[in-house]
């Protein structure tokens, strides 16, 4: 026989649940590539301080995922990718997201200041209003070009872990930002290809939803075209080096390659076969900026050996 005593609310918000709010694999990427602008940098730091610079990093991008989760709670629910987030699901208040956004904003950018200098504090600072305030309040709702200038606040963690080293941009730190901006547009476009659904129902205005998907498929060749020459150039610079030039020459050309198979793509093709090409770029998007990171690395570890 059930109890009828027993509590049927919502589910008690777990330490799993506070943690989502960050954003987890987002912050994943955030902290690789400040890593790699960190570690490359002319300027060796001590291996502690590296770590408590990207550790603080991680924790700003974590502040910009909570502050995103709270603004965004209402387009979250309607939108299948999102409605089981932890404000949305009814599981953390709104009012928990802002309050841990906030709290871990200030945390992450006194400590980088102490740990690191603080310039590099400073654009933290600017990276987590960029996420914030200017992409998620302001240009996500009121622009299909959201995703273009908001892509800046992803771009710029490998330019904050160059600054930690050096405490200033070099051309190296700024090509690092240009493969992630120019990366970003036709990654997101890309899911928007198959999630449009989604972004219909939320009302949120991506090139998909304004302009269709035919426009938005020749934007992704477009900016494969534009991506190219800033990935390449960056193995020209200090950082760059056989190695990484031939991982992201080999990068490039099958990232150009699938933009032309999608630009040449009819809807009704797509949905045929349940966008198989359009997942399968999406995932070779995410390759992509991975390799070319990790290649840097190994370029560094090579010419330092």
């Amino acid at each position: 026989m059930a109890d009828i005593n027993a509590y049927h609310g919502p589910a008690e918000a777990g330490f799993g649940d506070y943690v989502a709010l960050l954003k987890p694999r987002v912050m994943s990427l955030v902290v690789f590539t400040a890593f790699v602008g960190l570690w490359i940098a002319p300027v060796p730091m001590n291996p502690f301080v590296a770590f408590c610079a990207v550790l603080f990093i991680a924790l700003g991008g974590g502040a910009s995922g909570a502050l995103n989760m709270w603004y965004d709670a209402d387009i979250d629910a309607v939108m299948k990718r999102t409605a089981n987030r932890p404000v949305p699901a009814g599981l953390v208040p709104k009012g928990d997201a802002l309050a841990l956004g906030l709290a871990l904003s200030g945390l992450s950018v006194m400590m980088l200041g102490l740990a690191a200098n603080w310039f590099a504090a400073a654009f933290l600072a600017f990276t987590i209003f960029f996420y914030a305030v200017v992409y998620t309040i302001w240009l996500k709702r009121s622009t299909p070009q959201n995703i273009v200038i908001g892509g800046a606040a992803g771009a710029f963690p490998p330019m904050i872990g160059w600054a930690c080293a050096t405490g200033g941009i070099g051309i190296e730190s700024l090509l690092m930002f240009a493969l992630i901006f120019f990366w970003t547009p036709p990654h997101f476009w890309a899911l928007a290809l198959f999630m449009n659904n989604d972004y219909t129902k939320a009302g949120v205005p991506m090139l998909t939803v304004t302009h269709g998907r035919k426009v938005t498929r020749r934007h992704i060749f477009g900016y494969a075209l534009v991506l190219a020459p800033f990935a390449i150039w960056l193995g020209f610079t200090s950082v760059g080096g056989w190695i990484y030039l031939s991982v992201s020459a080999v990068l490039n050309l099958l990232f150009i390659a699938g933009g032309w198979q999608l630009l040449r793509r009819t809807d009704d093709q797509a949905q045929a076969d349940n966008y198989r090409i359009e997942k399968r770029y999406f995932r070779l998007s995410l390759y992509y900026l991975f390799l070319h990171f990790t290649a840097l690395l190994i370029q560094h570890w090579v010419g330092a050996w």
